[in-house]
């Protein structure tokens, strides 16, 4: 039996005006857009993980900053068995290096411009929306401060 819920680190990546998503090629969201990111090992933290899944996945190397958010991803099958239990940690991260190229399980890789992925022009996962904003707020509140 899979013990649940499994906690999994989300790297949310900005550059200028672009975000870093990855499409998914493994259930739950197969197909859809999301940040890049996977399960947070035994001993390690959210911060680190969300780096180090984020390289894995598309050879970008970043710096983890901060947590934006946690996010609970619960689907159940049609007979209300629960299939995927995951507590998502989005961490924001400044991007140091890399440009994105599809690995372990990402389908694909891509910087994609902000205005373009809040406009609804790519399927998306589950509160990506929601994460993005929340991240180009905190860009924004931490440039008013360094002003």
């Amino acid at each position: 039996m899979t013990n649940f819920p499994r906690l999994a680190a989300l790297a949310v990546t900005l550059r200028g005006e672009d975000v870093l998503l990855a499409r998914r090629r493994n259930p739950p969201d197969a197909g859809l857009w999301g940040f890049p990111g996977g399960h947070v090992e035994t001993g390690e933290t959210a911060l680190a993980a969300a780096s180090r899944e984020l390289l894995e996945e598309t050879g970008v190397t970043a710096t983890p900053r901060h947590y934006l958010d946690n996010v609970d991803l619960i689907l159940r099958d049609p007979d209300g068995q629960l299939q995927f239990h995951f507590l998502l940690a989005a961490v924001l991260c400044d991007y140091v290096s890399g440009e994105p190229v599809a690995a372990d399980d990402a389908l694909d890789a891509a910087w994609m411009p902000i205005s373009h992925v809040l406009a609804g022009a790519v399927p998306l996962s589950s509160h990506v929306e929601d994460i993005l904003r929340q991240a180009v707020s905190r860009r924004q509140d931490v440039r008013h401060v360094r002003a």
